[in-house]
This record gives structure tokens, C-alpha cells and sequence, in this order.
């Protein structure tokens, strides 16, 4: 009878489609299914006998084996995303549940495993990825998009192109893209900070200098412009460059010739020049402190980059891409976002813009010690908001706590007033589609005005 009951378990555990498998009190391998073998490429009678972490070779097998711990302390896993290595050598990314085995007597015996393969929900998340990223630049906002597509046709030639935005919005990341687009490819691509080093020695780092050409000059020096040969510079920050330096610049785009400091003879200046501004250069000419002549030679095609604020939709690709990036780099097994700090994050506006958010993810997977990262892993500034809207909420009605369900009410609430009521830019500002965010409405019960701008502003 015994056996009769182990051969109709083992049929049902072949007949599931995720990988299952039982240990005994001392972690050794007692039953495998087919999916299983599957998965691992681990024939069952090579599993058995064996411990768990000889078999998957997964990544927390070593640091915090899952079993392990639900067989310590009792407490279930459910769903935890890691990978294992098969017989191939492959990562294969899968999700864990585990629970314990107990006699009928109640004591501990073993635990049981399930796992899934998410081989195929990975590739389409990648797949999805690749629609929205282009040369490292992380977008589906509809502006950026159309500047992907003006990237791709301004970069052939050697127009000098200007890039406008504020600071943190993914300047560099453009001039690297025009770099990696244009013909001039192959050569290298110099970063000059404009605004980092002062006047004199902006210069000699530009222009280079000749032995002689100052008291510390003990031999020549090339400048990036020697170094850019073939390849293009990225004047990053160019309206915090003096008028003498302007002057010096324009040439270089005028005739593609300069002067080292110290030499009387002109050197031929082949390279390609990008330059970026956070600054609003039309202004800085009606102040006198910019070139109107040098303005016109950069500002042969100008790409404004819209601000985070303005393109909202892309905060949820961003974060999980910086959780990625630096769960990798510091070796967690962080899985993303719980779902009360999504309307957080979504109701910050950036100041900081792209960099702010991702100094936000750093901080946020260095003090996270579960898979999810929680509203406590935010900033302290994010805290002192909440309790803003917590006392909001409070006011309104004393008697009632702050709960995850009133916090995303006041944020929903608030990121549909700031957008005239109209669900459709508030959706995609928050990521998500319409209709999701209208079965959000009904379950918090918030009311909007008649006049919602659906029709208005659709």
C-alpha cells in the first residue's frame, strides 16, 4: 500500500508543469519530478541522495539557501526570483516557493520546493526593454522617442549639434549615442566639463601647449582636441565658458584650425563638436555674457531634453533598470519595487531629474535587506512627505491611521489634480494603463469632478 501511494505521488508531481523536489532534515534531495529535470538537465536518480545546493548551484544557495531558512525558522517563501545553473553552464532565472515536510506527529521532517522556469517571461521583459532603450537611453515617452529618430538622422553628418536640458537629464548619454551613430565611430570621443575647471586651465586642456608656454611647462602637452583625431568632442556645460575662450572656440568651428598655448603655428582640429547647456544661452546673449556668432556655429541643430517631470511614464523602466544595475553590483537578490512605493516615486518631481532617481534606487538597494524594496528604503526626505500626506489625511479625518490604501488615494489624487483631472496623462505619468488606474479609482472609492478633461484634453 505504501508503495502503491509513493508511485501515485510521484505521477502527480510528474504531472505538474514547475519543478518540484523534497529534502530530508539534512537537506539531501529525497524526490525530483520531470519538470525538475527539465529545468536543471538533472536526471532524477543523479539528484537523489545529493544535496540541494550540488544540484542547483543557484545564486543564494551560498549566502542564504531558501529552504534552509524556511526549515529554521518555519516561515514560507513565496515566489522568490533567483538563478540557478544548469548542466550546460547556463543561468537559468527562475522563482522559488518553499514549505516544510511534518510527520503526523507534527515534527519536522524535510521541506518541499517548487520552482518555475522564467526563461521565456525574461527574454519578452528583454524584448520589451529593446523597444524602449536606445544607445543606454532608457524611454517610451513619445518626445524622446522622436529624438531617438532625430539622433539617428543628425548624426551622419559632421553638424554640430547642441544639447539643451537640464542637469541630469541624459546629456552625455546623447552625445555618446550621435558619437556611436556617426561615421567618426571609430575614433575616440573626448568629455571636456566646461564648468568644472577654471578658465586657464580650460584652456590648456582644449587647446594643449608647447614647452615654454607657461612656467610649469616643462614639455608639450596635446590638448582633447589633439587627442578627438578623427573621433568628436563633448563640450559639456559650454555657456559657463569665459567671452576671451569663446573667441578661441569659434575659430575652431569656423576655420577647424587652433593654436596650442605658446605656439605661432595652427594645428587642424579633425574632429566632430557636440556641446550641451543646462543654461538658457539665448539669455545669457541679450545679458552679453555668451557670443552671438559662437551661439549660431553650436546651435546648427538643437535637441531639447524634456525634464523627468515631464515624462513620468518612464520613472517604473528606470527603476527597475537601476535596481538591476545595482543589485548586481553589490550581489543582493533584490526583485523590485513593492507596490506602495511605485505612487511615491511616481509623485516626486526630479529636480535631479534621470541622475536623482537613480541616486534614489542606489540608496534604496543598499539599505534593502529584503527582495522588495519598501517605502522605509526610500530617503528620508521621501519620509518627511509621507508625513505630509499622513497628517493631510489625518485631518481629514482624525480617528483613522495612515494606511498603504489612503497614501496611494492622496498621491492618485494629487497627480490627477496637477493633471486637470484627465486619466489618461495620469496613467501614463504612473506607468500603467488607463483602465488599470480606473479599477484603482472605484477600489479607493475617489471621486473626480464631472468636467475630468477626457474629452477635453484627451
Amino acid at each position: 500500500m505504501k508503495r502503491l501511494l509513493k508511485d501515485q505521488t510521484q505521477i502527480i508531481l510528474d504531472s505538474i508543469a514547475d519543478g518540484v523536489f523534497t529534502v530530508d532534515a539534512d537537506l539531501r534531495i529525497t524526490s525530483f519530478n520531470r519538470a525538475a529535470e527539465k529545468i536543471t538537465s538533472v536526471k532524477k536518480e543523479e539528484a537523489q541522495g545529493r544535496h540541494c545546493w550540488e544540484v542547483f548551484k543557484a545564486s543564494i544557495c551560498e549566502k542564504s539557501c531558501a529552504l534552509k531558512e524556511t526549515m529554521k525558522t518555519g516561515k514560507q517563501i513565496v515566489n522568490q526570483s533567483i538563478f540557478i545553473v544548469n548542466l550546460e553552464g547556463e543561468r537559468v532565472p527562475i522563482s522559488i516557493s518553499t514549505a516544510l515536510l511534518k510527520d503526523g506527529s507534527g515534527k519536522v521532517i524535510g521541506g518541499v520546493e517548487t520552482f518555475r522556469d522564467l526563461t521565456l517571461v525574461e527574454a519578452l521583459r528583454k524584448e520589451l526593454s529593446g523597444h524602449h532603450t536606445f544607445f543606454d537611453i532608457i524611454s517610451k515617452n513619445s518626445e524622446m522617442q522622436r529624438l531617438f529618430g532625430l539622433l539617428e538622422q543628425v548624426s551622419e553628418g559632421e553638424t554640430t549639434i547642441l544639447l539643451e536640458g537640464e542637469s541630469g537629464t541624459g546629456k552625455e548619454l546623447f552625445a555618446k549615442a550621435i558619437h556611436s551613430l556617426s561615421p567618426r565611430k571609430g575614433g575616440p570621443m573626448i568629455t571636456i566639463n566646461c564648468g568644472s575647471l577654471p578658465d586657464t586651465l580650460l584652456e590648456s586642456e582644449i587647446f594643449g601647449y608647447k614647452a615654454g608656454a607657461f612656467t610649469d611647462a616643462k614639455k608639450d602637452k596635446p590638448g582633447r582636441l589633439a587627442l578627438a583625431e578623427g573621433g568628436t568632442v563633448f563640450l559639456d556645460e559650454i555657456g559657463d565658458i569665459s567671452p576671451a575662450l569663446q573667441v578661441r572656440l569659434l575659430r575652431v568651428l569656423q576655420d577647424k584650425v587652433y593654436e596650442p598655448l605658446g605656439s605661432t603655428k595652427s594645428e587642424k582640429a579633425d574632429v566632430r563638436i557636440v556641446t550641451a547647456t543646462n543654461k538658457n544661452l539665448e539669455k545669457l546673449i541679450k545679458e552679453g555674457k555668451f557670443r552671438h556668432d559662437l551661439y549660431y556655429r553650436i546651435n546648427v541643430v538643437k535637441l531639447v531634453l524634456p525634464p523627468l517631470r515631464d515624462r513620468k511614464e518612464d520613472i517604473p523602466l528606470l527603476a527597475e533598470h537601476f535596481i538591476r544595475k545595482y543589485t548586481r553590483l553589490i550581489g543582493k537578490d533584490i526583485q523590485g519595487l513593492s507596490p506602495e512605493v511605485l505612487p511615491v516615486l511616481m509623485s516626486h518631481d526630479y529636480p535631479g531629474n534621470v541622475r536623482e532617481l537613480e541616486n534614489i534606487i542606489e540608496y534604496a538597494t543598499v539599505v534593502c535587506k529584503n527582495s522588495l524594496i519598501g517605502v522605509d528604503h526610500l530617503p528620508d526626505y521621501f519620509h518627511s512627505k509621507l508625513d505630509m500626506v499622513a497628517t493631510a489625511v489625518a485631518d481629514e479625518n482624525s480617528d483613522k491611521g495612515l494606511s498603504l490604501d489612503e497614501m496611494e488615494k492622496s498621491v492618485i489624487y494629487e497627480m490627477l489634480r496637477k493633471n486637470q483631472w484627465n486619466r489618461k496623462r495620469t496613467a501614463n505619468q504612473m506607468g500603467i494603463h488607463p483602465s488599470t488606474l480606473w479599477r484603482k479609482l472605484k477600489r479607493l472609492n475617489i471621486n473626480t469632478p464631472k468636467q475630468d478633461g477626457r474629452t477635453k484634453n484627451p
